[in-house]
């Protein structure tokens, strides 16, 4: 009983630290031609399976044809989720043109 629990723990504790945020680009057009940066939240509930409330990448582009597209899960993110056991997992989207 007492070792099953040593090797719970230490699973647990390793899910934990061994966890990696995950990070993806799409490039519209030409891709970014400047440096120009807009970034809102996604927000989703259940571990990320319904979304709330999604940013619009088109709208942040403001028309520019030429963007660059990165959604990722940021350190933040990441604690927000844990703080909340993954019953809110919001994700960052950032728009570069």
């Amino acid at each position: 009983m007492k070792n099953s629990m040593k090797m719970m723990a230490i699973a647990f504790a390793s899910s934990i630290l061994l966890t990696s945020c995950y990070s993806y680009t799409s490039v519209v057009g030409s891709g970014a031609q400047g440096n120009s940066e807009t970034t809102e939240w996604n927000h989703y509930v259940i571990y990320g399976l319904a979304p709330v409330g999604v940013s619009d990448s088109k709208a942040m582009a403001g028309g520019a044809e030429n963007y660059s597209v990165t959604t990722k899960q940021t350190f933040v993110n990441g604690l927000i989720s844990a703080i909340t056991f993954g019953i809110y997992t919001p994700t960052t989207t950032t728009v570069t043109k």
